[in-house]
């Protein structure tokens, strides 16, 4: 959701005004602005996921900073985990220096204090947390800071946080919102004791944490056509039959889940301006459908449609709805189509 737009405001006010809003969305801290005098501007949305609070900062460079002093002021104590999706971000704790490009993701704990910029356009990504809600020693999270690089959790969070970012605002009026930042506390809680707890924390935290950290595996894999239970059993190091069983334990048929989430993505780059260039046949292979005719068969069962016919759907209503902009009412036909479509979308399968 968009909370401010500087480009709304006078160039005089836009500092202050983003300091402003910053502090009431996210707690007290200093902000230096990047060559001001050549003009600001800042983007600001936020999105809430029960637990947890996401934010995405679009604009020209800046350097913010918390301090212990900093933190006395707020009434929450919080840890962050933030990436940077355009640019190079610059952070730094207690002597601790790193680079946080789109690959990377930085660690930071509100009273520990640390700063925070980049320079240039850029879109850095966080979410924040409360520190009680992690469930972890506060000596923990620091000693995690400087250790992320060494986490193989890290990729997975990762992906969940841009997977997150993508589709905030849909995601976030979801009712599954809520359990959608629990998972990602979780694996916020596994990426911190992977590097900074000893071996009887490690083994608890992975046994709490294994369905979560399969799903999200899952979902960075979705693309891959060797994706298979034998293949993700092996990347957590367990057994293809304890993977079922943790699966149906959560309530959750493997196979199904997976092709259901592969159906989605190609549903979504089937009416995609980007993906407009491309065959049916080649987005479903990028979403590891091999199989042409077993593709379509699906995707029919779940929407009601074929594959082709839910790319023309949609084009002829976006056509007619430019149409419609410009030459006056919604003729019948565009109304048919339409429902159509949302027909199509109500077929999705469980």
């Amino acid at each position: 959701m968009l909370v401010l737009d500087t480009e709304d405001l006078p160039a005089a006010d836009r500092a202050e005004t983003y300091h402003a809003v910053a502090v009431g969305e996210s707690g007290s801290c200093g902000i230096e602005q990047e060559h001001p005098e050549a003009g600001i501007r800042k983007r600001l949305e936020v999105w809430n996921f029960g637990p947890l609070t996401l934010f995405a900062t679009h604009g020209t460079g800046m350097r913010i900073w918390r301090t212990p002093r900093h933190a006395r002021f707020d009434s929450r104590n919080t840890v962050s985990i933030i990436t940077q999706s355009q640019g190079m971000g610059a952070f730094t704790w207690n002597g601790h220096q790193q680079h946080v490009g789109p690959d990377a993701l930085a660690l930071a704990h509100k009273t520990a204090g640390y700063e925070y910029g980049w320079s240039g356009t850029g879109v850095s990504v966080a979410f924040m947390v409360d520190t009680e809600r992690l469930g972890l020693p506060e000596h923990l999270v620091r000693t995690a800071i400087p250790l992320l690089e060494q986490s193989p959790i890290a990729p997975l969070l990762l992906h969940h946080i841009r997977s997150l970012h993508r589709r905030a605002d849909q995601l976030s009026a979801d009712a599954g919102a809520e359990a959608l930042g629990s998972a990602t506390l979780e694996l916020t809680r596994a990426l911190i004791v992977s590097v900074a707890a000893d071996e009887r924390t490690r083994r608890s935290v992975a046994e709490d944490t294994l369905l979560i950290r399969v799903i999200a595996y899952i979902r960075a894999h979705l693309t891959d056509p060797r994706l298979t239970p034998r293949s993700i059993a092996a990347a957590h190091n367990i057994s293809v039959r304890t993977l079922y069983r943790l699966c149906e334990q959560g309530g959750l048929s493997l196979e199904k889940w997976i092709i259901r989430r592969r159906l989605e993505g190609t549903r979504r780059d089937l009416t995609t301006p980007e993906h407009a260039h491309r065959t049916i046949e080649a987005i479903a292979r990028s979403w590891g459908f091999t199989n042409p005719a077993y593709f379509s068969r699906r995707f029919h069962q779940s929407y009601g449609v074929t594959p082709r016919q839910w790319r023309r759907l949609h084009s002829n209503a976006t056509a007619s709805r430019r149409v419609c902009q410009t030459s006056g009412p919604v003729s019948h036909s565009v109304v048919t189509e339409r429902a159509a479509i949302q027909e199509g979308c109500g077929g999705e399968a469980g």
